[in-house]
């Protein structure tokens, strides 16, 4: 009985100790993997500061009006200008839609005798 009792324990330590060192592992490699995904993030963050200064650089409203200019043949764009857009009340908004009425609403005063 006591050798049981010398033994079971020493199992468990065996059992902890493998169950540790897999764990030690498995974290090693998640460690890792978050290092690469951070690696990563900073390579895309980079890339999008690169893609949105380009689109800001071709976007200038200089550059597009010497295209507009350029291709007025094919496009035909013309500058905006305030002739261009309507006053509100020239905006033509269909009517509010009515239900029809199933039966009528009593009034207070005609509700009273």
């Amino acid at each position: 009985m006591r050798t049981l009792a010398y033994i079971l324990p020493g199992l468990a330590i065996v059992a902890m100790s493998f169950w540790a060192y897999s764990e030690n592992y498995e974290t090693q490699k998640s460690l890792a993997r978050v290092q690469q995904l951070q690696r990563d993030i900073g390579g895309q963050r980079e890339t999008l500061a690169i893609l949105k200064a380009e689109w800001a650089y071709l976007n200038r409203p200089e550059r597009l009006r010497e295209l507009a200019i350029m291709n007025f043949d094919q496009l035909e764009l013309l500058p905006l200008s305030s002739e261009h857009f309507a006053d509100a009340e020239e905006i033509p908004f269909p009517p509010p839609e009515i239900g029809p009425l199933s039966a009528p609403i009593p009034l207070m005063s005609e509700a009273r005798p």
